[in-house]
């Protein structure tokens, strides 16, 4: 017996009395093999693993948090370097909520260690390797999916509904889970228990007896065998003695010459069984069959002592990657590769149709060499850059339209909760948190002795910009991931957001010391708001794939839209960064006019503009050698 590793396909069929989902892929070979997609208990366990992997490295963060002396920090009797330390780790737990899962299965083709444990991988809809956009559109969408309260209970619905297993993040991302099972090709018989309680690998005769160089049944006469030997055992015994007896005329000419067995028609069945099952598993010819089923046997027996050593060769290569083989090896591999792509539409055109296991098994082995093989080129630091320097910024002019409908969502309730609030003050109280309500109180008391909107404990700077810059990336991450759910959570995350801002600054406005907030907000209000709304457009252009398509299909718009949002994100992603930083570290300076503040929203607004005119290139004639659209980080790359 031998054992392979490799992922499966689409339309659903029933293997060894087990319901398994499938997904049929074609190659670039015109070779069509098929990839088993991941149960609802496999991704569940895999998750489990992450989520303890998880939880080790958020405690490990406390102690490290504990040793930079934090609570000395927090009493203000901490140093620079220990505040560092604290900013360090605040960061370092938002890159475990949000980086953990979009780095491992962006960088390690598919795959989390919960995942490589489970032998799980995330592919595209293509079959080949996920990207690092696919990887983290369908992470990011994790917001949506984990709900309610981290159960993920609509992931897991979206699942079970979807005919290829796909929560949210996956038919955001253009992405399956895929289960690399090991398959098993049987050198020796596998049978029912008989009555007597023999199991199924056992012989009664000896091995040279057992030995058969042809198989006597035809493929129809043996399926019918085949479905009397697994079903005898739920038959009444009248009626099971009544079907073998039938049986055993019908094959009578198979049974001409047998040795004799003690029992009745039940046992020579058994027995005529295993002999069918041994022969066919070596690859023995039918002979009573000619053309294209006699073929596939002939294809079977030259064929599987090579399948036999690339299995071992692909399991190697599974485990410990394609420069395991070495250069000749990987050579090898390749070549071997094709021959098998060639065995396998051979197979496939002499099956006519037909359920064969060689079929199933060289198709298992063709998914998992084409996964290694089609995988997509490293990322290097030019890819980086190009995706936040230029692609971001040129997908943000391209989708000018969503982001101006998520800037009316948001600023439109702004500007009427403001009048209201400044109209009638006591309104504040109604959408306005209690605790907002009691800093502008203390607002007017620090207006008058010249202090700034908050205290400015320097040592706390560091922390804050970084609490700051996680607090509000989380925020662009799920407008974004809203747009899934047709943009509704998109149009609550702007209006919430707008109305909280609109409203404070209409309460600060009653109070006369509206100036103590705009003094605050200007240094990074413009990159921050500009950020929102451009993660609004995200969702938007989600939404727009699902409710919009045009003449695409929808999954495929939803595909082609989580490309471009994600990149939107990205350019949001940027903006927030800077964004943050000046709100922990410039914004809360109490010593700076109200002018100097105001040239630095100035100078914002300057960056705004340049980091937005990015990716400009004059159009020249692109040669024939040449991508008109090249690979970046958060594209097609080459695994789109």
């Amino acid at each position: 017996m031998e054992a392979v590793t490799s992922p499966a396909r689409g339309r659903s069929e029933t293997r060894s009395s087990a319901l398994v989902q499938t997904v049929d892929i074609e190659t670039p070979e015109l070779v069509t093999f098929s990839y088993t997609i991941a149960g609802v208990g496999s991704r569940v366990a895999a998750a489990l693993i992450d989520y303890l992997l998880c939880l080790v490295l958020f405690i490990a963060l406390l102690i490290t948090l504990a040793l930079v002396g934090a609570s000395r920090l927090v009493s203000f009797g901490g140093t620079s370097s220990e505040a560092w330390a604290l900013a360090i780790v605040v960061l370092g737990q938002f890159f475990i909520l949000w980086g953990y899962y979009v780095l491992w299965e962006g960088l390690a083709d598919g795959q989390t260690p919960g995942k490589r444990y489970m032998r799980l991988r995330v592919v595209s809809d293509g079959g080949y390797s996920v990207s690092f956009a696919g990887s983290a559109i369908r992470n990011l969408v994790r917001i949506l999916d984990m709900q309610p309260v981290f159960t993920y209970g609509v992931g897991i619905g979206s699942i079970l509904l979807t005919k290829q297993g796909k929560r949210l993040g996956d038919l955001a991302a253009g992405t399956l889970v895929v289960r690399e099972q090991v398959v098993r090709r049987e050198t020796g018989v596998q049978l029912p228990a008989t009555g007597d309680g023999r199991r199924a690998t056992e012989k009664p005769r000896d091995a040279a007896a057992a030995a058969v160089r042809h198989a006597r049944l035809t493929d129809d006469e043996y399926a019918v065998l085949e479905r009397f030997i697994e079903r005898r055992e739920s038959l009444e015994p009248a009626r099971r003695a009544v079907l073998a007896t039938r049986l055993v005329e019908r094959f009578s000419d198979a049974l001409v010459g047998a040795p004799a067995v003690a029992g009745g028609p039940n046992e020579q069945l058994f027995e005529l069984y295993a002999d069918e099952r041994q022969a066919r598993a070596s690859g023995a010819v039918v002979g009573r069959e000619t053309g294209a089923a006699r073929e596939r046997h002939a294809i079977v027996a030259s064929g599987t002592p090579r399948w036999s050593s690339f299995a071992k060769q692909l399991d190697r290569a599974q485990r410990s990657g394609l420069k395991s083989l070495g250069e000749d090896g990987v050579r090898d591999f390749v070549a071997e590769y094709r021959d098998l792509a060639a065995d396998l539409a051979r197979l496939q055109t002499a099956a006519r149709g037909r359920e064969r296991e060689e079929v199933f098994y060289l198709s298992r082995l063709m998914a998992g060499a084409h996964n290694l093989l089609y995988r997509g080129r490293s990322l290097t630091f030019k890819d980086v850059w190009r995706t936040f320097a230029v692609d971001a910024p040129r997908e943000v002019r391209r989708s000018v339209g969503p982001i101006v409908l998520a800037a009316v969502l948001m600023f439109g309730p702004a500007a009427i909760a403001y009048t209201a609030v400044v109209q009638d003050p006591a309104v504040a109280s109604v959408f306005i948190p209690a605790g907002m309500l009691d800093r502008a109180e203390d607002g007017v008391r620090r207006a008058k002795t010249g202090r700034g909107y908050i205290s400015d404990p320097e040592l706390f700077r560091p922390v804050m910009a970084t609490s700051i810059i996680a607090n509000n990336v989380q925020v662009t991450f799920a407008a974004f991931a809203m747009g899934i759910a047709f943009g509704i959570g998109t149009v609550i995350v702007l209006v919430t957001n707008g109305v909280s801002l609109g409203g404070v600054f209409g309460l600060y406005a009653s109070k006369g010391i509206a100036s103590l907030l705009v003094k605050f907000v200007a240094p990074h209000g413009v990159l921050e708001l500009t950020a929102i709304c451009i993660a609004g457009g995200a969702g938007f252009l989600l939404a727009a794939g699902l409710l919009l398509p045009g003449n695409r299909p929808r999954s495929e718009a939803l595909r082609e839209n989580g490309r471009r949002a994600i990149r939107l994100v990205a350019a949001s992603t940027v903006l927030l960064l800077v964004a943050g930083t000046l709100e922990g570290f410039v914004s809360p300076i109490e010593t700076w006019p109200l002018a100097w503040k105001l040239a630095v929203s100035a100078a914002t607004a300057v960056f705004l503009g340049v980091y937005l005119s990015g990716g400009r290139t004059r159009v020249r004639p692109v040669r024939p050698t040449e991508s008109s659209e090249p690979s970046d980080l958060l594209g097609l790359g080459a695994a789109g």
